[in-house]
């Protein structure tokens, strides 16, 4: 087994990637008739056993990774005491359009499972779904915009933007400032100077005072839209193919728990072109304050002011 094995032999467990049939079939060829039934008991007794991957590496932890979570935390909690808006946003794992597989299972008729395609490649006429979401932490409620083209700040800020026409402004009518938790990474990423810059066109047509906070590097599993929207976004739609955008747009927003979520989603047919350049006269036109504790993940971003 010593080429197969896997693990650190100082454990007492261990596993080897040869199976138990091609391991009954190698000693059987050294001159010891034995089937795979025994040599699976035997690997048992000596510590083996069947194991699948588990994701548990994060990458390297920031120092300040804790005191990040904690700065976060007061700042959602004084955010929602005011009775403001503090949302969590994120891009959901982008999905082919079409008779695909989807992981997980749901009841058929027995012996009739739903057809799909073997291999999944790009259908040219279907394209691909890529939804972005905006969770609101005060009241339960998600808002997903599918959009078809890239994966863009620029896609990133539309759809908060019409979020909050749609639903933000209408539940805190008052609200003059937003919270927003964040990822380090991705269309939001804490340096991508476009997301900035749409951020800052976002707060100068609404007024509202934009305090953004990206979670630490490595830890966006623990953006709470993963786990409070997108979790059950995914159980919703499990075993079902995505045949068409329509399919997508009703699934999600079909997506309900017992403790109230609810989602509105809509499909966004615009172009997002990728690599827009942000000038240095663009950003040095940003009101942005960085925050005293890591201004490179804190900072706020204020309206223009208007000229009289």
């Amino acid at each position: 087994m010593e080429p197969g094995t896997r693990g650190d032999p100082e454990s007492p467990l261990r596993w080897t990637c040869k199976s138990t049939r091609t391991l009954a079939a190698e000693v059987t060829a050294q001159g010891h008739a034995v089937s795979h039934v025994v040599v699976a008991h035997l690997l048992r007794a000596l510590g083996y056993s069947l194991q699948a991957n588990r994701k548990t590496q994060e990458g390297t932890s920031h120092p300040d990774r804790n005191a990040q979570f904690t700065y976060l935390n007061a700042a959602m909690t004084a955010q929602l005491q005011r009775g403001h808006p503090a949302i969590s946003v994120d891009t959901k794992k982008k999905e082919l359009v079409g008779r695909f597989k989807n992981a997980g299972r749901t009841w058929r008729p027995t012996g009739a499972p739903e057809p799909v395609k073997v291999h999944d490649f790009l259908d040219p006429a279907l394209g691909k779904a890529i939804p972005y979401g905006v969770y609101d932490l005060a009241r339960n409620a998600g808002w997903v915009s599918v959009g078809v083209d890239h994966d863009t700040a620029t896609f990133a800020v539309t759809t908060i933007r019409r979020w909050w026409r749609a639903m933000g402004r209408r539940r805190y009518p008052h609200a003059t400032s937003l919270l927003i938790l964040a990822d380090s990474g991705g269309s939001n990423g804490a340096r991508v100077r476009l997301w900035k810059w749409e951020l800052q066109r976002f707060a100068t047509q609404t007024g509202l005072t934009i305090t953004v906070g990206h979670l630490p590097p490595g830890t966006s599993k623990w953006n709470k839209i993963e786990h409070r929207l997108f979790a059950f976004i995914s159980q919703n739609w499990r075993g079902q193919p995505l045949l068409t955008h329509a399919t997508i747009v009703q699934l999600i927003a079909a997506t309900r728990t017992k403790a109230g979520l609810t989602v509105r989603c809509v499909l966004d047919t615009h172009t997002y072109p990728k690599a827009v350049k942000v000038t240095a006269a663009q950003m040095a036109s940003i009101h942005l304050t960085p925050h005293a504790f890591h201004g490179d993940w804190n900072y706020t971003i204020h309206p223009t002011p208007t000229r009289t």
